[in-house]
């Protein structure tokens, strides 16, 4: 569903005035809760689960929703390169033992699932990391026996993939060989794409706004050439749902080709231009597919979509130049600047974007 926007993109004080519920500030904290996941790390909170051995397994236990997505991308972007295979799971497999690394993660302390398998960890030897509130029947399971990584910033459930995410890579490099990550560079950049895609910024020089105006009043579908890309495509269709209320699709690269090939979204345009409403009946509404891929992987999929109308693809280095007074300002992300080299990053950096995307598609209908 599209309703007709009644504020401007570049309405900023009308943007402000519309957003009753504070969405803009909570999409804006992602760079926040990486810096505070950053810290426990630097604190030592994590100093109960290092070792020189790395475990059999990394079991991430999440129910459903954003916990979920960030275990699935960690999976898919560093399960290769980890010297202990990564599995994402509803449950505690039976097979845990005390070789394995179990991490929980969800936003519900009271969450039978998360409470089920932390005591499983716990009682068979296993190192447990509880990123989750730390309270109630959770803590009562794991007190003394775990690592607990509560959330020292809160935010709306929709907006806390990238706390996840950094809680994952905090977890990895604590317990595994192979990944290295500077999460205070990482926040640096979240804060930096935040910024860009601020309320102030005009329509031109802001990413999150530029999505929004390209899924105005268009039917939208979101896809990824990657699995890593197909499940942040996924994670853009249930904030697009949860915030912007809007309904759209997600699907991988190979079935958006087939669909462009049979003639996807070209009705409007072959429209005459003599179509009368009143004789012929509405137009029918122009689909637009909007495409994630990694920087590096930009050049094919752009060249595999190329000559079809209706397509935007993204990747996390993809915004536009800020010009002010005939100079190219460069900064951190800016189009002028090489790409974000890690995969994890570039998923953060791009779900940042579409959770402010969303928020614009809520707030310009008033």
């Amino acid at each position: 569903m599209n309703a007709t926007a009644v504020v401007d993109l570049d309405d900023t004080d009308g943007l402000l005035a519309a957003d009753r519920h504070g969405l803009l500030r909570a999409a804006s904290m992602a760079g926040a809760q990486v810096r505070a996941t950053a810290a426990a790390l630097d604190e030592g909170d994590f100093r109960s689960v290092r070792s020189d051995v790395p475990p059999r397994t990394v079991v991430w236990v999440a129910g459903r929703g954003t916990a979920a997505t960030a275990g699935t991308m960690l999976a898919e972007v560093l399960g290769g390169a980890l010297a202990a295979p990564v599995v994402v799971a509803t449950e505690a497999p039976p097979w845990i033992g005390a070789l394995d690394v179990v991490i929980v993660a969800g936003d519900d302390p009271g969450d039978p699932t998360l409470i089920s398998a932390a005591a499983v960890g716990v009682r068979r030897g296993a190192r447990v990391i509880v990123v989750a509130p730390y309270e109630g029947p959770l803590r009562d399971v794991t007190a003394g026996r775990s690592v607990a990584l509560p959330p020292r910033i809160v935010v709306p459930e929709d907006f806390s993939l990238t706390r996840y995410l950094a809680a994952g890579l905090a977890a990895l490099e604590a317990i595994t060989t192979g990944i290295r990550v500077d999460l205070f560079t990482l926040a640096d950049e979240l804060d930096a794409e935040t910024f860009r895609n601020s309320a102030a910024r005009e329509l031109f020089t802001n990413p999150a706004k530029e999505l929004t105006q390209k899924m105005v009043g268009r039917e939208v579908v979101f896809a990824g050439d990657t699995p890593a890309t197909l499940t942040l495509a996924r994670h853009a269709c249930t904030v697009m749902l949860r915030v912007a209320q809007q309904t759209v699709a997600a699907v991988g690269l190979a079935d958006v080709l087939v669909a462009l090939g049979s003639g996807f979204g070209r009705g409007s345009a072959e429209t005459s231009i003599f179509h009368d409403e009143e004789i012929d009946g509405p137009l029918p509404q122009r689909a637009r597919t909007i495409v994630l891929t990694s920087d590096a992987d930009r050049p094919a999929v752009s060249a595999r979509l190329s000559g079809f109308d209706d397509v935007s693809v993204v990747n996390a280095n993809d915004v536009p130049e800020l010009v002010t007074g005939g100079v190219v300002e460069e900064g951190p992300g800016s189009a002028v600047m090489p790409g974000t080299s890690r995969p994890e990053q570039q998923l953060a950096l791009m779900a940042v974007r579409l959770e402010m995307a969303a928020v614009y598609q809520r707030l310009i209908r008033g």
